[in-house]
């Protein structure tokens, strides 16, 4: 098996070779390792690479192997978590100057069930500052950049992820999605990105639980290893009260237990706050619908007229991240990320009416989207709008083009389509469309019912085997 087979390989496969002895964990987690001392100065995507505790951990796995301990089913996976979750020991900085030094004295309910399940923490993988942003860059750690095309930005907010799984620093990376951050990466780097259900997936970090828009979840090269580790990571959690009754896959439609997908209604959804989608995102938009259609699917564009509440997402987030992180700001000043200065600035001039009316308005958000699964089973977009960022796009100043035209700052003109859906709490799953006029991957996502997890995964796993896309890997890996 070459090197480029073993790094490539899904983390399913994997850990099939390993229950097997086929494969040894300490030879597999040292591969890992080796790429990512050998890639790390061309991508910059580890805030932390954990190569003794990985080799240890290796070792343990492979003992737990040789003498028929039960194995979990990441056992001797190798995984970068995204440096915005705490994991004890080891250095946790959420991409800020306030944190550089900071080590925690504890693990992520997530870390742990992660380790839970067999796999291995090979580094802490790099987010911008408090993970604000849909590009990955900072003041503590310089650029991340997409293994595609290193110019190019890996997206936001895990980008460090994504960027490492693209790569083949081990297949599987966790990511956290407040306001599209696993999607948006995924979409950039190619990779299967999920959203789950609101409380699939508990969140422990949210400063406000009960109000809580971020999902932890998967990145991954294919749907499998999404599949695995969605569920290993999911459960009921007493520290976060939306896990009580949600079932971290959820219940699979007996319709979409075949290829037969006749009597699934798929509503498309063409338009959000976005402005203009370019014309190879669309193309693999509709590539991907025309794959569900010829499997029996009925489809139709959504006509509904939807606010998507574009100026009061704004007044949610900035206003948030004002009173949330403007301390750091006034502490740290110009040490800490012009654009998180800036949303701090932006968010300061929202007062409570506003922030009550934008409150009022992701209930109506909600309601919309629930009405539309009174008639449809799933709703299709696309991700993002075009083709990843200029890896020194300025999130404060840069205005976003499409198809070469100026249409507006990234949210909504880049990230539209994904932020909805983390107001409204359903499923939300990015996966690979096709490939840009430049080269880089396009995105398709799959919205599903709330607790319908399984349902989108379903459905991208039928994507996956009409228009695979798992076997390409980047240039930038072999040179």
């Amino acid at each position: 098996m070459t090197d480029t087979e073993l790094l490539f390989m899904s983390a399913t496969k994997a850990a099939a070779l390993i229950r097997r002895k086929k494969l040894s964990p300490v030879e597999y987690v040292d591969a890992a390792l080796s790429a990512a001392d050998r890639l790390q100065p061309k991508l910059n995507c580890f805030m932390t690479i954990t190569a003794e505790q990985a080799r240890e951990a290796a070792k343990a796995a492979e003992q737990a192997v040789m003498t028929g301990q039960r194995l979990g089913p990441l056992h001797g996976i190798p995984v970068g978590v995204k440096d915005l979750l705490p994991t004890k020991g080891v250095r946790t900085t959420f991409g800020s100057v306030a944190f550089a030094d900071h080590v925690p004295d504890r693990d992520d309910v997530l870390v742990t069930r992660l380790r839970t399940a067999g796999a291995i923490m090979i580094g802490k993988t790099t987010t911008p500052e408090f993970g604000i942003k849909g590009q990955t860059d900072g003041p503590i750690f310089g650029v991340t950049r997409n293994p595609w095309n290193p110019e190019r930005t890996p997206g936001g907010s895990s980008g460090g992820a994504a960027a490492s799984v693209a790569a083949g620093i081990g297949p599987i990376g966790l990511g956290s999605d407040g306001a599209g951050s696993t999607r948006i990466p995924a979409a950039c780097c190619g990779l299967v990105g999920l959203k789950g259900t609101t409380g699939a997936v508990p969140y422990q970090e949210a400063r406000d639980a009960f109000g809580n828009v971020i999902a932890a979840g998967p990145l991954t090269r294919t749907i499998a290893d999404c599949a695995v580790m969605h569920a290993a990571l999911g459960g009921d959690d007493s520290m976060d009260p939306w896990t009580a009754n949600a079932a971290p896959i959820g219940k699979l439609a007996p319709a979409l237990l075949s290829q037969d997908l006749s009597g699934v209604r798929i509503g498309y959804l063409s338009r959000s706050a976005a402005p203009k989608i370019a014309e190879d995102v669309l193309k693999g938009v509709r590539a991907s619908l025309d794959v569900l259609a010829g499997l029996g699917a009925e489809v139709e564009e959504v006509n509904a007229d939807i606010d998507w509440m574009s100026e009061h997402q704004r007044a949610l987030y900035l206003s948030s991240i004002a009173n949330n992180l403007g301390s750091v700001v006034e502490r740290f000043g110009d040490k800490t990320d012009r654009v998180l200065r800036a949303y701090v600035a932006a968010g300061k001039k929202y007062d409570i009416a506003a922030y009550i009316a934008a409150i009022n308005a992701r209930t109506r958000l909600f309601r919309a989207i629930q009405g539309l699964f009174e008639t449809y089973d799933f709703l299709v977009s696309p991700t993002v709008t075009r083709t990843a960022l200029d890896a020194d796009f300025d999130g404060a100043a840069s205005i976003v083009e499409v198809d070469g035209e100026p249409v507006g700052p990234t949210q909504p003109a880049f990230t539209g389509f994904v932020y909805p859906f983390n107001l409204t709490g359903h499923p939300a799953l990015a996966v690979p469309s096709g490939w840009g006029a430049d080269g880089l991957p396009t995105s398709v996502q799959i919205i599903g019912p709330r607790h319908g997890d399984s349902g989108v995964l379903r459905l991208g796993a039928l994507l996956e085997q009409a228009r695979p896309w798992a076997d390409r890997t980047p240039g930038l890996v072999s040179h």
